[in-house]
């Protein structure tokens, strides 16, 4: 089971989108009257004037399942459970609607709530993105549900909107991080396929402390695409395959240094040179250190010495 928020401005748009399609369900509803369309519509709108300068008043929820638990929900269970998550993220004494929607093969719903609660208070939706994958995982292990395999099982066909960016991102993050050695070479890579990195960096200093990425006019920090795209993560990795790459070097310069061949005549012969002057060439430049300039500083030391 995993779950997908989203906050709009309108619940007329949002309603008429969920009920007024084929093979969709009302299985539970709060404060509402449900006699209508246009009074359920009413009866949220009347309850967010309570609140006016609150400009997206609208929380959609929407709950999916693995096509393995077909068999175990039916509209009893699944509105059971849509109360349970509510509840785990916080979201009381407020106007709920719960629709189900039977036109796509795995199970799912969709939870509209008013973020003006029955107070007229605003219902938070900040730090919803860690307390919502706490709660699924809860609820996935209290009712036995199918626990997915990962990202990269999603149909990415059925996506829409900020999702689809969130997994074009986990899956570019993915591909460029195998390969890449630092940031420079993760940055190039991911800029070609039109994805920014932007560095989140410590008050006053130029330590980094995490790392988002923006495609277009989404931006989502790396923990938020996945955790393994976290900043923390992705320089584990970075630092992996540069020693690794190193490590594969070395090995190679050892055997060409094995053998009948003299082992002069066997490095240069080998290839192995090009690739260990070109090793020198960017430990040069990771350190500073360039040939010119300690050209440079032997002729500074020759001067002082006369």
């Amino acid at each position: 089971m995993v779950g997908k928020q989203i906050s709009g401005k309108s619940f007329g748009g949002c309603i008429r989108y969920l009920l007024m399609r084929g093979k969709a369900f009302i299985i539970d509803s709060e404060e509402l009257r449900i006699t209508s369309v246009n009074a359920i519509i009413s009866d949220f709108n009347i309850q967010r004037k309570m609140n006016p300068n609150l400009g997206k008043a609208v929380g959609h929820l929407v709950l999916s399942w693995s096509k393995e638990d077909a068999g175990l929900l039916d509209d009893s269970l699944m509105a059971k459970v849509a109360g349970e998550y509510l509840d785990g993220m916080g979201i009381r004494n407020t106007q709920v609607l719960v629709v189900r929607h039977t036109d796509r093969e795995h199970p799912h719903l969709h939870i509209v709530y008013n973020r003006v609660d029955n107070n007229g208070k605003t219902i938070s939706d900040s730090n919803n993105f860690k307390r919502n994958v706490k709660v699924c995982k809860e609820l996935t292990s209290k009712y036995g549900f199918h626990f997915g395999q990962g990202k990269q099982r999603v149909n990415r066909e059925n996506l829409r909107g900020k999702e689809k960016v969130r997994y074009f991102l986990f899956d570019a993050i993915s591909k460029v991080s195998g390969k890449a050695r630092t940031w420079a070479e993760l940055e190039a890579g991911l800029k070609i396929l039109g994805i920014d990195i932007v560095f989140k960096y410590k008050s006053g200093t130029e330590e980094i402390q995490g790392a988002s990425f923006a495609y277009g006019e989404v931006k989502l920090k790396g923990s938020e695409i996945d955790r393994s795209c976290s900043y923390m993560r992705l320089n584990s990795v970075l630092l992996e395959n540069a020693t690794r790459d190193h490590a594969n070097f070395v090995s190679s310069l050892k055997a060409a240094a094995v053998g009948r061949m003299p082992e002069q005549e066997r490095f240069f012969s080998s290839g192995i040179a090009d690739g260990f002057f070109l090793f020198l060439e960017d430990l040069g430049n990771t350190t500073g250190f360039s040939r010119d300039e300690d050209d440079a500083k032997k002729k500074r030391r020759r001067g002082r010495g006369r």
